[in-house]
Parts: structure tokens; sequence; C-alpha cells
């Protein structure tokens, strides 16, 4: 599984709320070979609400060509504040083509520095 760490830039802030800084930690199993990440936007929502940060477990399903196909939520704190945001930037991700069916899982980590 790999973690991420979200954190807006001040470049990226005035563009929409989007998260910058990734930082990545790889799990000790092998991982399908990721050739494109889009980082998810910090929900303007979560930000109303005064919620700074957040974590949410996630599992993709990779088709054989590296495409993702689904996003399944594992775990989120909070609940059900940063999932729509990770669901869309996942089904972004693409990997390197395997000729086979995978899924992989990440964590990614929301930071609001503002």
């Amino acid at each position: 599984m790999q973690t991420q760490t979200f954190t807006p830039s001040s470049l990226l802030r005035a563009a929409g709320l989007f998260c910058a800084a990734m930082t990545l930690a790889l799990a000790a199993q092998a991982s399908p070979k990721v050739i494109k990440k889009v980082p998810p936007e910090f929900p303007r929502e979560a930000a109303q609400q005064s919620i700074s940060s957040g974590v949410v477990k996630a599992k993709m399903s990779i088709d054989a060509e590296g495409k993702v196909t689904g996003v399944d939520i594992l775990e989120a704190e909070p609940r059900r504040v940063f999932d729509k945001a990770v669901t869309r930037a996942l089904m972004d991700w693409r990997f390197e083509a395997s000729g086979e069916k995978q899924t992989h899982e990440v964590k990614l980590v929301f930071k609001n520095e503002d």
C-alpha cells in the first residue's frame, strides 16, 4: 500500500484548492507501477466545515492495460468528507500495463494548512 500526503501549495491554492505535495511510502509487497498520478482536490466543503485534515484508504481495481476501473473506499476519517475527491482522482491514475487485472491500495493523507 502507498501513502500519499497532500498539502496545498501557494501556487495551486489559487487554482482551486488542489493538494500538491506528495509523500510516498511504498508497501513491502510488489505494487503495480504508477505511470500517471492525479492529486485529489481538497474539498471546498471540508474547508467550509473547518476540517483541515483527513485520511482515506482506498483500493483500486486495475485492468490489464493499466486503467483504473473502480475505486473502493476501505477506510476514511472523517467519514465521507474526502471520498468523492479521492474516487475522482484515482479513476484518472494509470498504471503500467501488466496483461492481467490487479488491485492496488493507497492511503491518502489530506492536510490543509490555510
